[in-house]
């Protein structure tokens, strides 16, 4: 057996109406939304008594999708930090590809988005920066420029 494709990514927030609109902003679509409960959703999380409300976003090419999940039992927890550095263990960064990325930037920190270092030029061939989202979700963006 054979990996067919890598389907999503699924992110936990706080908010899912804010993580919508901010992924909406950057150019992903709704692909649809759900309230994930019942016991088929404890069994295959390994949870009790779970309830969630979820939305798949599809990129604008088909390919790249998330799925966030807002959880309302049990409760989404956290480390105690949403700001963690780059190089926190785990899940680091989704990253995508942006035609422009100053214009990206300006429509994302109207959501609350916040450069986490600066925007920086790899030689003549990309220019590429980390923004921190909603619930503490760090994106890379990307801009090719040659």
């Amino acid at each position: 057996m054979t990996l067919q494709r890598m389907d999503n990514v699924g992110i936990v927030v706080e908010d899912l109406d804010a993580a919508v609109a901010f992924f909406t902003e950057l150019g992903m679509e709704v692909e649809g939304k759900a309230q994930i409960e019942g016991l088929f959703a404890d069994q295959a999380v390994g949870l009790d008594g779970v309830r969630s409300d979820i939305a798949m976003m599809r990129a604008p090419d088909g390919h790249g999708k998330l799925e966030l999940a807002q959880y309302h039992t049990p409760a989404a927890i956290g480390d105690g930090s949403h700001n963690p550095p780059p190089n926190t263990l785990g899940l680091h960064r989704v990253m995508f590809a942006v035609d422009d990325i100053d214009d990206t930037i300006a429509r994302l920190r109207r959501h609350g988005a916040e450069l986490i270092g600066e925007v920086a030029q790899y030689k003549d061939i990309y220019r590429l920066c980390y923004l921190r989202g909603p619930s503490g979700i760090i994106l890379a963006l990307a801009e090719q420029i040659s």
